[in-house]
């Protein structure tokens, strides 16, 4: 896969709303959208629709879980998401009483309105669930997604990600969020030298989920600049357990105190802020302009109360992305990019973790 070089010099300092600093957010309540009692009643019609079929969730569309009147503020809503502050919180989904095939079935038929989804992990999972299965990220082959860990700041292989809260932890379990444009911009400020490290392709491990003809890590730069648009990706624990392998490109000791001070920025209260999600809320978040974390969280001991989110892979708009994206998307193109195949996944949607 041919790799763009680092750039000559660095891209301009980048304005508009994607750049914005946490407690400016935190301090407005613009990307919530609350949704009304008519919106949710469409909702379960098309629940009870889609299940009347008899059709496997993993198999839906678009036309098969109809919202004339939701399905357009879906889409004013995702414009926000794509091209705007780059996330959005959908709330008042009534999930305590919904069995756990509603839940699914109403997260995955607004997802068909936002993108296309996009498998999750190597079981070829496009509904995920984020529960805490008792591992550890020591473990190689293990993601963090399914532990009680802090994930730290990071994105994931797709346009945008969406989460349904369905239970929430004993404590903990924060949702957290932060611009890696205002990161860049504060890089660029500060260290522009050490900016600059981070336009060129740097492993990630691919944590024992390897594609066919694939390395068991990719080599993407953190920070791609294509087009006009600056695209981040980025997992700092993969990254560094990438090193394991050693055909894997080093990292320098520059390279190294470029990403500690990504690192120390994404941290900066200045920059980032948490959210509690609750039961019912749906939160959607760019990738692209974005990471997300969550903080540590500790559970209930009963496992029907144990936290429990929803997440949903999309393929969502039309950015361009350089062509090295596809050594983790598998494509670049619009509406076909993301998440994780290797040989014999089958797509599915289970309603349990596994």
């Amino acid at each position: 896969m041919p790799h763009a070089a680092p750039p000559e010099d660095l891209p301009p300092e980048i304005t508009g709303p994607s750049a914005w600093y946490g407690p400016d957010m935190a301090a407005g309540g613009a990307w919530v959208r609350p949704l009304a009692a008519a919106e949710v009643a469409e909702v379960e019609r098309a629940v009870a629709a889609f299940a009347a079929t008899g059709r496997e969730i993993a198999t839906m569309t678009r036309e098969q879980f109809a919202l004339p009147t939701l399905g357009p503020v879906l889409q004013r809503v995702l414009a926000d998401v794509l091209d705007g502050r780059g996330f959005a919180l959908l709330r008042g989904l009534p999930v305590q009483r919904w069995s756990i095939r509603e839940a699914a079935t109403a997260f995955f038929g607004l997802g068909t309105h936002l993108g296309s989804a996009r498998s999750q992990n190597a079981k070829g999972h496009v509904l995920g669930h984020v529960r805490d299965l008792g591992l550890s990220s020591d473990n190689p082959a293990v993601r963090i997604y399914q532990t009680r860990e802090r994930q730290t700041f990071h994105t994931d292989s797709c346009d945008v990600v969406g989460l349904l809260c369905l239970k929430t932890a004993r404590s903990g379990g924060l949702s957290a969020l932060v611009s890696s444009v205002t990161i860049f911009n504060e890089m660029r400020r500060r260290r522009p030298d050490l900016a600059r490290l981070l336009f060129q392709p740097i492993a990630t491990d691919r944590r024992g989920e390897v594609p066919a003809g694939q390395r068991p890590y990719f080599l993407i730069p953190v920070l791609n600049w294509h087009q006009g648009h600056l695209s981040a990706i980025y997992q700092r624990q993969y990254i560094d357990s990438a090193q394991r392998f050693p055909d894997a490109p080093r990292l320098t000791p520059a390279l190294t105190e470029a990403l500690d001070l990504f690192d120390a920025l994404a941290n900066d209260p200045a920059l980032h802020f948490t959210m509690a999600l609750e039961p019912g809320d749906v939160q959607l978040v760019n990738n692209h302009t974005l990471l997300h974390d969550r903080t540590g969280f500790e559970d209930w001991p009963e496992p029907e109360r144990k936290r429990h989110l929803l997440r949903l892979w999309l393929a969502a708009g039309a950015r361009p992305l350089p062509l090295v994206f596809a050594e983790r998307f598998g494509t670049v193109a619009p509406g076909e990019r993301g998440g994780i195949i290797v040989p014999g996944t089958l797509l599915n949607a289970p309603l349990d973790a596994v």
